[in-house]
């Protein structure tokens, strides 16, 4: 499912993917988030859109999963109770309860990486509870 999200302070169309996306999944303002990357990029003397900058972020602050493929859609999809950040070509977009929240519907793109950023811990402690049962 995709909702449309525009995050950016004065409603502008910007190229602002990494702002946007990061906002969306954590809750804060455009403006935080901006000043934020901003304040961390110009500390490692690069832009706050750029990819290596973008992974290098994301692998800081969340679990990066590996073996997940298949398009933006599908793996959103798949995580119907957590938000996550997804990377394609050219873009990064957030997912929250499996609804990917972005200026444009990008469901039908490859998906390059995912973090996870939250999970729902009552829907994960059930899910362990029924492991549980079902091994005993």
């Amino acid at each position: 499912m995709y909702k449309y999200y525009n995050a950016n302070a004065l409603n502008r169309y910007e190229d602002d993917c990494v702002i946007r996306s990061i906002s969306c999944a954590t809750n804060k303002s455009w403006d935080y988030v901006y000043d934020y990357l901003s304040d961390i990029a110009q500390y490692e003397g690069t832009l706050l859109d750029k990819r290596e900058f973008v992974r290098r972020y994301l692998d800081r602050m969340y679990k990066r999963l590996d073996g997940i493929y298949g398009t933006v859609g599908q793996v959103s999809a798949m995580f119907p109770y957590n938000t996550l950040l997804i990377t394609m070509r050219g873009h990064i977009v957030c997912s929250k309860n499996g609804i990917i929240y972005d200026t444009f519907d990008c469901r039908d793109r490859k998906v390059e990486n995912v973090w996870l950023v939250s999970w729902h811990s009552l829907l994960s402690c059930w899910f362990f509870i029924h492991f549980v049962v079902y091994l005993i």
